[in-house]
């Protein structure tokens, strides 16, 4: 007997099929969390991984055993126009590239663990042995990975407080002013940028020679009533977009000798001459300032030991400290 089927009938039956298979599919995910077998688990991940480490690939092999560590902590800080400190903040983060044959097992330890606070890892890490030893043990990830992050434990000599005038390894002195220029309504910019050696930061002991910070750049908002806006600096390259109202100005590398400066003027819209008196009332946004400085940190943590285990191979081993601006604005 030949049965036919219309076509209504037919996608109703497809689609019972598909749900059919879901619900086993659906099934098999559920055992492998409340405890199922170790087979079922096996199966819901994906191919080619280590069956209780879904972050790390099997068969892993690298001609060359490295693993590199980054200590990256970042500021978040708002300072006045003289270089006070308004209100900062220290949270750090630790990058790992990690290029490691096999399934290594890794022990990270560190000089003073109670540096550390509020801190959050990547499931790699074996969290109850942190919370016992204040050690990281883990399996790492091949590749690029970030392995933590937390916030930095200011007590002592390194409380807020030392955050002073002075203290922080950058300064930008704004001076911004708008009014009369002749029978014109305009304004005048005037910036100037220095590094401190004196700071709160904890430089590595490796580290050689004077103070050099990296990748200095210094963002300029501007009010909606300049038009636009001339400016020249004796250090790098300043862009101004007409469009969005702001100016970029990208020095680079800064050294305690050398000085940048920035000046300008700037045009309003035409509407403006006649609200000259309501000028001061608006708020100028403040300025947003972008730097790096390799082989120093806030806080002072440092890596005491970075052990390999389960491998019969050396691996290079490199760890350094970054110090660097997170929301770093001066307010004019």
């Amino acid at each position: 007997m030949i049965v036919v089927f219309d076509k209504p009938l037919l996608l109703i039956i497809n689609v019972l099929s598909n749900c059919s298979y879901d619900i086993a599919h659906n099934n098999k995910i559920q055992q492998a969390m409340t405890g199922g077998s170790s087979s079922i688990l096996s199966e819901a991940l994906p191919t080619g991984t280590v069956s209780n480490m879904p972050w790390r690939k099997a068969g892993v092999v690298h001609p060359n055993n490295e693993i590199y560590i980054d200590i990256i902590e970042e500021i978040d800080a708002i300072l006045s126009s003289n270089g006070a400190v308004i209100s900062s903040d220290v949270s750090g983060r630790i990058q790992s590239q990690s290029n490691l044959s096999g399934v290594p097992d890794l022990l990270l330890t560190f000089n003073d663990p109670s540096l550390i606070d509020d801190c959050s890892f990547h499931p790699c890490v074996r969290y109850t042995r942190f919370e016992k030893d204040r050690v990281v043990s883990f399996v790492p990830p091949d590749g690029p990975f970030e392995l933590m992050r937390y916030r930095v434990q200011m007590k002592g000599h390194h409380q807020h407080s030392n955050l002073a005038v002075g203290n922080m390894p950058i300064q930008v002195i704004p001076r911004i002013s708008y009014g009369k220029m002749g029978n014109d309504v305009g304004g005048r910019i005037a910036l100037t940028v220095t590094a401190r050696s004196i700071s709160s930061l904890i430089y590595s002991s490796s580290r050689k020679g004077p103070l050099v910070i990296d990748d200095v750049s210094v963002v300029i908002p501007f009010p909606k009533f300049v038009r636009t806006a001339n400016l020249n600096a004796t250090v790098g390259q300043v862009v101004y977009d007409e469009a969005g109202k702001i100016a970029k100005w990208t020095i680079g590398k800064l050294d305690e000798k050398t000085r940048p400066q920035l000046n300008g003027t700037m045009v309003l819209e035409e509407s403006s001459s006649d609200e000259i008196s309501t000028l001061g009332s608006e708020e100028q946004p403040p300025l947003f300032v972008n730097w790096k400085i390799l082989l120093a940190s806030v806080s002072g943590l440092n890596v005491s030991g970075l052990s390999v285990t389960g491998e019969h191979y050396k691996p290079y081993k490199g760890v350094r400290n970054i110090t660097q601006s997170g929301s770093f604005q001066i307010r004019v």
